[in-house]
């Protein structure tokens, strides 16, 4: 009966061709067009009403739970689920429905720190497998078209710290240090940098780098909590890439608040984070948002860019230069897909069958998001005033492309 009502939907989409071969449970093959490069295998009968109803994140669940099985190359892959979703009608945004107790208990000192041990300490050797050499796990900065992905993350490094107009001898404070990346270039140009992070393995990493470079000297890591950094005016830059999406939009006014009191007055801070590209905040629709915080960043929440700044403005920071990274971070996930696509033994043996499932259609469908500007990425460059005279940027952007 199901089986027939799969032929009834193929039939019900005429024209609507594409490169996809579906498998039924019986073994019946069905092609939706010419030399097909996506085949689409039902396992069960709840993956049936699964492609009845196509949504990204019944597809992407279905996927993840093993009902289904997706084989071809991962963009022709997501290509075919958005063409499928776009079909049932769904609208691109949507207000999450998140209840009382999730809203009380998000981003309390024990949550964030199971949310942040749940994505990042999953397997350095699964990382390995499609980061750059540095593990850099953000946005990379391509100033040509042919960029290796190694080299556009040595660009975005640099890129922020010639933004907060990097010194040496600066004490730099970076929130959310990730594998150490920033703060080991931030301290091979001289500075004194500290690192905090949540992320029992990247905490590891980093300080065993530290050490096997020599810099412990100038560099240092901390297992930490943002809210307990205890340098008051401590720092003349801080920079904090990837960070204030985990912290909760209710969270913003308190984070900027501790780090307006960490950085010294005429200091410079940089942020850089994912935003929502609906002035609303609505998450991204077609059910991808929902997949998206049952597996990938529960709590994760996406601030506008306008919150941002205002909350910003609110704390104290004059905001000095809003840069889209949005195209930039379309070809960063692109690299990051195709290069765990192509280990996926290797990927399963270091995280397991379902991680891999997640991180695959994860960073292919973000990389999509950010191509169709489901959402957004920006860095946001500001400044602590302190008086008359202590404003610390030239008068024009010419120094941030030298």
């Amino acid at each position: 009966m199901l089986e027939s009502q799969v032929e009834r939907w193929i039939v019900s989409r005429a024209g609507q061709e594409m490169p996809l071969a579906i498998e039924l449970p019986s073994g019946r093959r069905i092609e939706m067009g010419p030399k097909p490069s996506v085949l689409l295998r039902l396992h069960s009968t709840p993956a049936i009403r699964t492609l009845l109803n196509p949504t990204l994140g019944n597809l992407g669940t279905a996927y993840v739970e093993g009902d289904i099985d997706l084989e071809g190359p991962i963009d022709d892959i997501l290509d075919v689920g958005v063409r499928l979703s776009a079909s049932t009608g769904g609208d691109d945004f949507t207000r999450p429905d998140v209840g009382l107790l999730t809203r009380v208990l998000a981003h309390s000192r024990t949550r964030d720190k199971e949310k942040i041990e749940y994505h990042y300490d999953v397997s350095d050797d699964f990382y390995r497998l499609f980061l750059d050499a540095n593990l850099v796990y953000s946005c990379a900065y391509f100033r040509h078209d042919d960029d290796t992905l190694e080299q556009a993350q040595t660009n975005k490094l640099d890129h922020i710290l010639r933004k907060v107009q990097l010194r040496p001898g600066d004490r730099l404070l970076d929130v959310g240090c990730g594998w150490g990346a920033l703060i080991i270039r931030a301290a091979q140009q001289g500075a004194h940098a500290v690192g905090v992070t949540l992320s029992g393995n990247q905490y590891a990493y980093a300080k065993q780098r530290i050490e096997a470079l020599g810099l412990s000297q100038r560099c240092e890591v901390r297992l930490q909590d943002y809210r307990d950094v205890p340098e008051v005016d401590g720092y003349d830059k801080i920079v904090s890439v990837g960070m204030f999406e985990h912290v909760g939009v209710k969270n913003l006014p308190l984070y900027f608040e501790r780090l307006h009191r960490l950085l010294k007055d005429g200091g410079a801070m940089l942020m850089h984070g994912i935003t929502s590209t609906h002035p609303d905040r609505r998450q991204v629709g077609r059910g991808a948002g929902e997949f998206i915080d049952r597996y990938v960043f529960p709590d994760g929440e996406l601030p506008h860019v306008g919150d941002v700044i205002r909350t910003m403005a609110e704390q104290g920071f004059e905001v000095v230069d809003v840069e889209s990274l949005r195209r930039h971070y379309a070809k960063t996930l692109t690299h990051w897909a195709n290069r765990l696509d192509r280990h996926p033994a290797e990927a399963v043996a270091a995280a397991g069958e379902k991680r891999f499932r997640i991180w695959r259609v994860y960073l292919a469908g973000c990389g999509v998001g950010f191509r169709d500007n489901w959402m957004n990425i920006h860095q946001l460059l500001a400044c602590k005033l302190g008086g008359p005279g202590a404003d610390p940027f030239p008068m024009t952007r010419d120094w941030m492309y030298r």
